[in-house]
């Protein structure tokens, strides 16, 4: 999930879940192992802890119904497959590439099996479940040997990438059955049309972004709330109006950081040395995040192997690091991590005004307050993107029974699609799902938050994902890593010079891939 996070300081089952959730492509993480870097940024999250954001109980019990699928448990590798029934094509629904781990949610899989089974007689689905950190080699390993499986998922962008180029194109079987895309945002559809290889996906659990912000210290400073609506300017209390940009975020964070004598960034007295309160937080991004928040890019050149930084994502990188050295509106490596910033959560320290992050954050928030509310993201040159996590469950290319496999993935994002939210707690895809989920968020969150803001924020999802493809996947994500922990830690830096050496770095990195 997150930003400059320290992982020597997380939680345990915080700790836990990033890693089983959300962990880089290609190679497999272990699930309880701390990397190397103690302040290395996470990939972003494709799952949310179940609590505080689960979908409201749904009867997902089903009486048991005769199958020769045997329940799966958790293997450390692949295990043997039963035969296929008489008369059935079968579909291999191959989980652990992210969520779907959990004893608990392997019981909840095994139900849905056993009900899809029992619905109709020309398919036979297995549930092949296999521990997260061996998950990505066994699946590696079937695909050279030529016994993949049909389904995998559930699956962030992330944990696809370790698999690039091998997703079936769902656009000719959605032409084919005709269905029904209007029951998703368009926004979270397009968000799987992927250049050069088509409509990869469909929604499942989505987690867009918006501005956290604490109520309370916006009345303090006698400063209007941030918009809630896309296309609104911002009201100062004075009357003036200016568009909802970075910029004027910039301005409410002066505003909102503070020093121990009570003094603002904006006053000319304000003591950056001794901060109590701080304005912004680009919370639990990485630098691609970061970027993308100014404009959707890749760092992967049309070509497919050249490095590229995209103007907007340096301009995005300069302008925090600004916000830490220079304006002094967010925190830098060793405050972020102290105790009193939330050892790595600053937003959840109850010490900062804003931060921008996604969905899934409700999962982190607790010590933050009962009185946070949230609003849209600014724009940047004109342009509103507001990035966007998702999990979903994709067909390989190699299925041999392609049009079975679809049957299955519409029954997965369909009928069977709640009980499986519940357990793997995400927003659903599906629009007229969403207002159950939000109820549950009110029932953890009694202030009265605007869940609409995330909703709006869909239609601006960026498109390529910010986690999408990279050669040499793993080491150019932990350079990334590596750059941004040098901007949180290291003052006085040329950024055009440090962001040039990156790129030649990156590009290093990408040619390491080309060689094997």
């Amino acid at each position: 999930m997150k930003s400059r996070i320290s992982w020597t300081l997380l939680p345990a089952a915080v700790l836990l879940f990033i890693i089983a959730a959300c962990a880089p492509a290609p190679a497999p993480a272990q699930p309880t192992a701390v990397p190397a870097q103690p302040t290395a940024v996470p990939a972003q999250p494709t799952a949310v802890p179940a609590q505080p954001t689960a979908v409201p109980a749904q009867p997902t019990a089903v009486p048991a119904q005769p199958t020769t699928a045997p329940e799966a448990t958790v293997a450390p590798t692949a295990t043997a497959l039963p035969t296929a029934e008489a008369g059935r094509k079968q579909i291999r629904w191959f989980v652990g590439l992210g969520t779907g781990t959990d004893p608990a949610q392997v019981k909840v899989q095994d139900e849905i099996v056993k009900k899809f089974n029992a619905s109709q007689d020309k398919i036979q689905l297995v549930l092949e479940v296999v521990a997260y950190d061996a998950a990505r080699d066994a699946l590696a390993t079937q695909l050279a040997s030529g016994n993949p499986p049909d389904i995998v998922g559930p699956v962030g962008v992330s944990g696809a990438e370790a698999f690039h180029g091998q997703w079936l194109d769902l656009a000719p079987f959605i032409t084919k059955t005709n269905y029904d895309l209007t029951q998703f945002d368009k926004g979270a559809v397009d968000f799987y049309k992927v250049g050069g290889e088509g409509q990869v996906g469909l929604p499942f659990a989505i987690f867009p972004s918006a501005v956290f912000y604490q109520r309370d210290m916006f009345d303090e400073a006698d400063l209007n709330y941030p918009p809630h609506k896309y296309g609104e300017k911002y009201k100062w209390k004075d009357g003036a109006e200016e568009e909802w940009t970075f910029e004027t975020l910039n301005k409410l964070a002066e505003k909102l950081t503070v020093d121990k004598n009570n003094k603002d960034a904006s006053d000319s007295a304000f003591d950056p040395k001794n901060i109590v309160q701080y304005g912004y937080e680009p919370q639990y991004q990485d630098l691609r995040a970061v970027g993308s928040y100014f404009g959707a890019g890749t760092f992967v050149a049309p070509d497919g192997k050249t490095a590229q930084i995209p103007p907007q994502w340096a301009e995005a990188w300069k302008w925090v690091y600004n916000g830490v050295w220079k304006e002094h509106i967010i925190a830098n490596g060793p405050t972020r991590e102290s105790q009193e910033f939330g050892q790595g959560n600053p937003f959840n320290s109850g010490k900062v005004a804003i931060a921008l992050t996604h969905l899934w954050y409700t999962c982190c928030v607790t010590d933050a307050g009962g009185n946070w509310d949230v609003a849209v993201v600014p724009s940047h040159n004109g342009k509103t993107t507001s990035n966007f996590n998702a999990d979903t469950f994709r067909i390989l290319k190699a299925s041999k029974n392609p049009d079975e496999a679809f049957t299955v993935l519409t029954y997965l994002l369909g009928d069977a699609s709640l009980p499986l939210l519940k357990t793997y707690g995400g927003m659903p895809g599906r629009t007229a799902d969403q207002a159950v989920f939000f109820d549950s968020l009110n029932e953890t969150w009694k202030q009265k938050v605007d869940w609409q803001v995330f909703i709006d924020g869909i239609k601006y999802a960026d498109n390529p994902s910010f986690e999408g493809y990279m050669p040499n996947y793993n080491e150019s994500f932990d350079l990334a890593n590596v750059f941004l922990n040098k901007l949180y830690t290291t003052d006085g830096l040329d950024m055009d010079k440090e962001i040039a050496q990156f790129q030649k770095d990156l590009q290093a990195v990408f040619d390491k891939k080309a060689a094997q």
